[in-house]
């Protein structure tokens, strides 16, 4: 098992602090073996495990409970004396007016609570309004490259082992089936993609029109890095499958592919009037695996926008607000707004290795005037400080944590 370190320092530095700690995700990205092992670190630190209470409301022998109320007296049963508990519901949306049992817990000052959910709605819900200011969000990824270096200690390569990254699923039980299983990756893929799209978008939402969301999440996954918008999606249906789909429902599906964590949406910054733009965004898949299912390209394609791909869930778990950033002068990959109040600029490229594509590659933040910290990312071995702009090999790069 593969221990997520960076996930549980903030969860173990958050302990006893009277604040709801939300772990989200996609399904199957680790969120109930997180909180095991969290469990554990705490009885390891002397918490006795009467005074923890753990319930997963996807296992059979909690799947009784229909009301919130129940699920509250079941848990309170279990305070017998004046000391600390540390409560734990894993996948708790799936409790009607789970926002009211959260409320209903985090009151009591002898409870530390812990929850955790697949589906954005545990936060665009009332319980952001009933919770305001109460609750802090930890958003779960699947395995990033320096986890997934861990999980092939017997792989000393390091360029073969991102190569298999990057054209493979990072989720940790397809990372285990790649070891032993690996003619099963796919169907654990499929079945796995098949049960967000259907449980968490079609029936969560009742929707009818399967065959739009399934064209709509192939555009977006194909056009990963591009700057789309609802419009010009319901134009390349139009055009594509001979089907009229209004802007108006192109966004709708969009944001519950957001809901379901299956894309991430990046806003656009205008870099020179430093604010966010509008309209249109890119989109990242949350699994590179995911993407491979769905494209009848092959193997080593694509892998200039895959590279973004990783670039940019690295750096949401760097921490900050990321952006696309606009100006006149050009397209910058991402400028990342930190929590100490410092911006980032990054490029993305595979290789730069003509003078060509290095200009280009470097023109945009050659002509940013701010003394903020600039880089360029590629797969290239050599490192060099280039006008104040530092290139970075990118395994390099992520491993540097």
């Amino acid at each position: 098992m593969i221990l997520r370190k960076n996930y549980l320092d903030i969860l173990m530095s958050l302990r006893n602090q009277h604040l709801i700690k939300v772990v989200t995700g996609i399904r199957r990205c680790g969120k109930s073996t997180l909180l095991e092992v969290l469990q554990q670190q705490f009885i390891d630190e002397g918490v006795d495990k009467s005074c923890i209470i753990s319930m997963s409301f996807e296992q059979r022998e909690h799947s009784e409970y229909t009301t919130w109320q129940e699920v509250y007296d079941v848990v309170v049963s279990k305070i017998a004396t004046n000391q600390m508990y540390y409560v734990f519901l894993d996948e708790v949306q799936l409790i009607p007016q789970f926002e009211r049992l959260i409320d209903a817990l985090f009151v009591r000052k002898d409870i530390d609570l812990y929850v955790t959910g697949s589906n954005a709605y545990l936060l665009s819900s009332e319980l952001a309004t009933v919770l305001s200011g109460r609750y802090v969000a930890l958003n779960l990824h699947p395995f990033s490259f320096a986890e997934y270096v861990l999980a092939f200690p017997e792989e000393r390569n390091l360029d073969r082992l991102f190569r298999q990254y990057i054209n493979n699923s990072s989720f940790p039980e397809a990372v285990n089936l790649s070891k032993n299983a690996p003619q099963m990756i796919n169907a654990y893929l499929k079945s796995l993609y098949d049960t967000v799209v259907v449980k968490d978008i079609v029936q969560h939402n009742k929707l009818r029109k399967f065959a739009n969301i399934q064209n709509i999440i192939q555009f977006l996954y194909d056009s990963v890095g591009s700057v789309v918008s609802p419009n010009n999606i319901a134009d390349k249906l139009k055009e594509f499958t001979n089907e009229q789909v209004s802007h108006n429902t192109v966004k709708k599906i969009i944001n519950y592919l957001v809901e379901s964590y299956l894309i991430y949406p990046v806003r656009l910054y205008n870099i020179k009037g430093k604010r966010l733009l509008a309209s249109n965004y890119k989109y990242y898949v949350v699994d590179l695996g995911l993407k491979s299912i769905l494209q009848t390209n092959g193997y080593d394609s694509d892998l200039g926008h895959k590279l973004e791909n990783v670039v940019y869930f690295e750096l949401l778990r760097r921490g900050g607000e990321v952006y696309a950033g606009r100006s006149q002068q050009g397209e910058v990959d991402f400028v990342v707004h930190k929590p100490n109040g410092f911006v980032e600029y990054y490029q993305v490229a595979y290789t730069v290795n003509d003078e060509k594509t290095l200009n280009r590659e470097i023109s945009s933040l050659s002509k940013i005037k701010d003394i903020h910290p600039k880089y360029l990312l590629t797969m290239d071995y050599d490192t060099a400080n280039i006008n104040g702009i530092q290139k970075i090999n990118v395994i390099d790069w992520l491993l540097s944590v």
